[in-house]
């Protein structure tokens, strides 16, 4: 059994203040502001119940726990309630968690878990049977408009196809994936101490929002997070995925691939401003907005298309002088206007 662990590790409020709270939760109210350079301790925490702990920054993790169910005798519903109370009374940090017999299925167990709930899916066929395509691990836009211009919508669909058929449609290894992650199998192992295949941030609005320029003020948020992050770490992104939480719980997730792989903020900026505009909002009440960046690599080996723009350049000069100040003086000591307003 898997369990995924999302930490509520919420963005502060504008203009709020560190020290507000209880001094004896010091750490608790730095974690809850969005410091997910203090996971490492909540990690430790899972380490504590296994040692297979397989960290997703910025705010969740994966932990093997079949032999920890055996070893403290509990079901996995009850170790996860354990694990929800630690967290709270060491760090005064919530966390959602979302069982299940492999990471795929943990991870959507979780996207739809409750707070002080764990969702444990006991049943993979049941659980995915009326779930859309684009639910599934690797379905990407164009991957799902194929299969439902067949009349497979639904991960049931997928599941009862011939393997034969499906393979036609996307391709022999395509194929064969999708038709095991529609039959709840995945093999991806839980991997300690792995290199990040992404990274994701999320931005939680205090109201459904519905007003397009404070969305899209998020977004930028995001993609100066990432960015920085990316360029700390000496990486890069191949691809974005914005996800769009709505007021009554569902999310839509769209992704897509940047010209070349880059850590540029622009970039990033433009590309997720481009699928924000996708969705067609409109009215949407939307209660939170996250941005994965996907495709990760060394930069070292990335490769630049060379502009004769002086702009751009300016700008990438501009941004490595802004990295040099934030990593001095903390991540906000360098904005751009509009948020910094």
């Amino acid at each position: 059994m898997i369990l995924c662990v999302r930490f509520r590790l919420e963005p502060p409020a504008p203009g709020a203040s560190g020290a507000s709270g209880a001094s004896g939760r010091g750490r608790g109210e730095a974690l809850r502001g969005g410091d997910e350079t203090l996971l490492p301790p909540l990690i430790d925490l899972l380490a504590e119940f296994t040692p297979v702990v397989e960290a997703a920054p910025p705010h969740e993790a994966l932990a093997d726990v079949r032999g920890a169910l055996r070893y403290f005798d509990r079901s996995p519903a009850e170790l996860a309630s354990v694990i929800r109370v630690r967290a709270l009374a060491l760090y005064g940090v919530d966390c959602v968690i979302g069982a299940g017999p492999n990471p795929m299925l943990a991870r959507m167990a979780v996207s739809e878990a409750r707070p002080g709930v764990t969702l444990v899916v006991d049943d993979p066929a049941a659980f995915l049977r009326d779930r859309p395509v684009a639910a599934l691990d690797g379905v990407g836009r164009a991957t799902a408009r194929t299969l439902c211009g067949y009349g497979l919508d639904s991960v049931g669909r997928v599941a009862d196809a011939p393997l034969a058929v499906l393979q036609r449609l996307v391709g022999a290894k395509t194929g064969r994936e999708l038709w095991e992650r529609a039959r709840g199998i995945d093999r991806t192992p839980v991997v300690p101490n792995a290199a990040s295949r992404s990274l994701a941030a999320e931005r939680s609005f205090p109201r459904d929002e519905t007003d397009r320029t404070r969305q899209r003020l998020a977004l930028l948020s995001l993609t100066e997070e990432l960015g920085t992050r990316l360029r700390t770490e000496g990486q890069v992104c191949r691809a974005l995925a914005v996800t769009v939480r709505y007021a009554d719980r569902s999310t839509t997730t769209r992704s897509r691939t940047l010209p070349e792989p880059t850590a540029h903020s622009a970039a990033l900026t433009a590309l997720a401003y481009a699928v924000h505009d996708s969705f067609g909002l409109q009215r949407a009440r939307v209660r939170g907005i996250a941005l994965r960046a996907e495709g990760l690599a060394g930069a070292e080996g990335a490769a630049h298309q060379l502009s004769l723009d002086p702009t751009d350049e300016k700008a990438r000069r501009i941004e490595a002088v802004a990295d040099k100040a934030r990593a001095k003086f903390g991540p906000r000591a360098v904005l751009p206007g509009s948020l910094a307003a």
